[in-house]
């Protein structure tokens, strides 16, 4: 199949639900990226920031960017300007160094931020528990930010095929969710997002609440690990 068609295909299948799709363009060259843009995809997802600045010099600015990768407090101020949403907050050091920058460029629109969650068994990948979420919202630097928006959770599942291993990190994640959400952001709206789900595994995230899946070689392709 085409991108075109791969694109139209995730459109048919996320209409029914309040799911989006997060088209994962990591090492893929800006010529296909445009072909999903041409096909009328506007929400693109990054993982590194020297290849996420590259990309959004050449492509349309209309494209809300997602920094979905490791995100290094040295590198915020690379990105804050035109950045739409950083999925993988997982410190308040981290969300400080987005405020300060937002707040430095008198950003109109705040940075939209989403805690990542630990929920895999894998040390190699990235993220806070539920109770570090808890505390940042809890603590007074969090309460003077001004710049950034907490709009949900991410996490990434364990690389595996158990189908009732990710089903039961999906369901965490989700529980997560909740708690932040009756907790925290009761009667704030914009906190809505439960970022779960890649090629691999997108339908079952859907079926546990995903509201965003990121799909990258279901879209493209295979990785091109020579970019």
């Amino acid at each position: 199949m085409s991108i075109k068609n791969n694109i139209l295909y995730f459109d048919e299948q996320l209409r029914p639900t309040p799911c989006r799709l997060v088209a994962v363009s990591k090492t893929h060259p800006v010529e296909v990226i445009k072909e999903a843009y041409d096909a009328g995809h506007r929400l693109f997802g990054e993982n590194k920031v020297q290849e996420l600045i590259e990309k959004y010099a050449l492509l349309p600015h209309d494209i809300a960017w997602h920094l979905i990768g490791h995100l290094q407090t040295n590198k915020v101020k690379y990105i804050a300007e035109f950045i739409d949403t950083i999925q993988s907050v997982d410190s308040l050091k981290l969300l400080m160094e987005i405020n300060k920058r937002a707040e430095m460029l008198n950003r109109t629109t705040p940075i939209n931020c989403m805690f990542q969650i630990s929920i895999a068994d894998e040390a190699t990948k990235y993220g806070m528990t539920c109770q570090e979420a808890e505390a940042i919202l809890q603590s007074d630097a969090y309460r003077a930010m001004k710049y950034i928006r907490i709009t949900g959770v991410m996490g990434i599942a364990t690389n595996t095929e158990n189908e009732n291993k990710l089903r039961s990190e999906f369901r965490n994640l989700r529980a997560c969710f909740t708690r932040l959400k009756e907790t925290f952001f009761a009667a704030n709206d914009d906190f809505k997002e439960i970022s779960m789900g890649m090629t691999s595994d997108w339908q079952l995230a859907l079926e546990e609440g995903s509201t965003m899946i990121r799909v990258g070689s279901g879209i493209f392709g295979a990785r091109d690990y020579s970019n």
